[in-house]
């Protein structure tokens, strides 16, 4: 049986949908105990998990013999993740983490938070996986403002990105999770392409009909928008941390991890726009 964390999230759902299609048994850990009730009551398998309390983690893993390990990003999700870490230990059980792009060098505030728990898997003594995708395509729904003033406003990042859909990560999750081979290795994802923001304006624009361009924001002025937004603190702290690091190169390159696992070709910046017209139209 399969522990899938992050069971609410983008990269998670999609997992656990891949998963019961293909006939794989998994629990869903959720936070919340009334999602847990929910989904049982439904049909599916389903526990109440919490990384920041350890002693949520021990019955969440009984019978279990993998754990897909995504914790929430926070000031402590490397504890959180390292809780698990240990739990997992204990019984013995496989781990498949979900990192970031570049978490072994510690370029980001957000890969910094991922190093200590890679490290701490490479040397548990476990049979582990790492996966380390680049920027969610899944980031622009973050974006109404492409619907409703034809534009997006990001902080300030030159260079292209090799973005990747969550859909995708959750295709190679499942193959790894389901599969041998895998043990010991790091399989950086991305898309099939890298693009620039303002490429990327151009790939809406062409692809709903309508003119949409980018906005690229300075710094500060990128900050107080996500802060007027209601993001936390941390996090747009995190994401002006990760705009410098790749402003001028460093998220560009193109892997063909996805098609090499999956056996089929990750989705394009455009598909994606086509599929998710409802939300940018």
């Amino acid at each position: 049986m399969i522990l899938v964390t992050g069971a609410s999230g983008n990269v998670g759902s999609a997992l656990l949908a891949r998963l019961a299609a293909d006939g794989v048994p998994a629990r869903a850990a959720y936070r919340d105990p009334r999602t847990t009730a929910r989904v049982i009551e439904s049909g599916g398998h389903a526990v109440t998990l919490d990384l920041a309390v350890p002693d949520t983690l021990a019955p969440a893993l009984h019978g279990i013999d993998t754990v897909f390990l995504v914790g929430a990003t926070s000031p402590d999700q490397t504890t959180h993740e390292l809780n698990m870490v240990r739990a997992a230990r204990a019984v013995g059980a496989r781990v498949v983490k979900l990192s970031v792009w570049r978490a072994d060098e510690g370029l980001t505030p957000i890969a910094r938070l991922h190093r200590p728990v890679e490290q701490a898997l490479v040397t548990s003594g476990l049979p582990w996986t790492i996966l380390r995708p680049n920027f969610y395509l899944q980031n622009f729904l973050r974006q109404p403002s492409i619907r409703t003033a034809g534009e997006f406003s990001l902080p300030l990042i030159n260079a292209p990105i090799s973005f990747i859909d969550a859909g995708d990560i959750a295709r190679v999750a499942a193959h790894v999770l389901t599969t041998e081979g895998h043990d010991g290795r790091v399989h950086d994802l991305t898309g099939p392409e890298a693009l620039t923001y303002a490429e990327a304006a151009e790939e809406f624009s062409r692809v709903l009909g309508r003119p949409v361009r980018h906005v690229g924001l300075p710094d500060d002025e990128a900050r107080a928008v996500m802060l007027r937004r209601g993001l936390p603190e941390f996090h747009a702290d995190a994401l002006i941390g990760v705009a410098r690091a790749y402003r001028d190169g460093g998220a560009g390159t193109v892997t063909s991890t996805v098609p090499d696992l999956t056996g089929r070709a990750a989705l394009g910046f455009a598909e994606f726009v086509r599929r998710n017209r409802d939300f940018f139209d």
